[in-house]
């Protein structure tokens, strides 16, 4: 009795895990969608990028609201995981912070959004606007001060600010697809080299 206990648990755990994965391949879908046509991009559309039947999307997240806050907070760990990824691999801060401000930009249009879905509820937002805050300014302060002690970028940019000025790049980038918010906030980030 104990083995077939022993295996049920096993199974459980497998189906977790399976469930997480799945899910994390519609979050990844979905914010693949939004980045390339916006939060009103067809579910059909994120169900076929991810694989799955529209049903499957309908039984994790029944309301869209449901999904681009899933997708948010899917992106904000992204990205909040991404930053001492890249450092570790062993290329320059630089390029570690040039790399993960990539991925934010791509968070960023995605996120202009969301405002609209939550009109109604600002409580909501607003929690939501704290923990983006509370993830991500350390971990680009942590790719900033690694840039600076190296002696990459400038000392005197703070995170925040750097990331208001990202964001401020990006307002536009999901109404005009010919806007390129990428482009212009790879200016900036070049920008903040120090001349050897």
């Amino acid at each position: 009795m104990n083995v077939s206990g022993e295996g049920a648990g096993h199974g459980t755990r497998s189906r977790r895990a399976d469930a997480r994965r799945n899910e994390k391949t519609l979050l990844d879908a979905a914010a693949a969608a939004f980045v390339a046509s916006g939060v009103e991009a067809p579910v059909r559309d994120i169900a076929a990028r991810a694989g799955v039947g529209m049903g499957t999307i309908y039984r994790h997240f029944p309301t869209r609201a449901d999904l681009i806050i899933a997708v948010y907070r899917h992106q904000v760990e992204a990205c909040a995981e991404a930053g001492p990824a890249l450092l570790a691999a062993g290329t320059t801060p630089h390029a570690a912070l040039r790399q993960w401000i990539n991925l934010f930009v791509d968070f960023l249009v995605t996120k202009h959004g969301l405002a609209a879905v939550l009109r109604s509820d600002s409580a909501g937002f607003e929690a939501l606007h704290a923990y983006f805050l509370d993830r991500l300014v350390p971990v680009c302060t942590q790719l900033l001060d690694a840039a600076a002690a190296a002696g990459e970028i400038r000392t005197d940019l703070k995170a925040y600010v750097l990331m208001r000025g990202v964001g401020n790049l990006c307002i536009g980038a999901e109404s005009d697809p010919d806007y390129d918010a990428r482009g212009l906030v790879g200016l900036l980030i070049a920008g903040l080299r120090v001349a050897n």
